[in-house]
């Protein structure tokens, strides 16, 4: 269970660093910048931490199919770009892939 608590922190500071490169104007604006930094270390740090237990590529599957999807949420919500039915269908085909492989055998 600890290891699923690293994997979404991981997934959370990655999503938050993936964010900080909207703002960052190409690394000139500092603090979103220092943001970027910070999410990616805390993102990869946590990820390499939950594969202590979980398995490589059940975490990974995970840490960067929520990451996209929750990515695109933010940009949809916060940045304001289009959406579209076929980036929702994405978004479920993605989803539903991260279920299927958490939830569709033996790891």
């Amino acid at each position: 269970m600890a290891a699923y608590v690293l994997l979404i922190l991981a997934i959370v500071s990655e999503v938050f660093g993936s964010s900080m490169l909207k703002v960052s104007n190409g690394f000139k604006n500092v603090y979103p910048s220092v943001g970027i930094v910070v999410g990616y270390g805390i993102a990869f740090y946590a990820l390499s931490l939950s594969l202590k237990t979980l398995p490589l590529g059940l975490a990974y599957a995970i840490w960067a199919g929520l990451g996209t999807a929750l990515t695109a949420v933010v940009g949809f919500t916060i940045y304001k770009e289009k959406f579209s039915p076929k980036k929702l269908f994405g978004l479920v085909l993605i989803i539903g892939g991260v279920i299927l492989l958490n939830f569709g055998g033996a790891h």
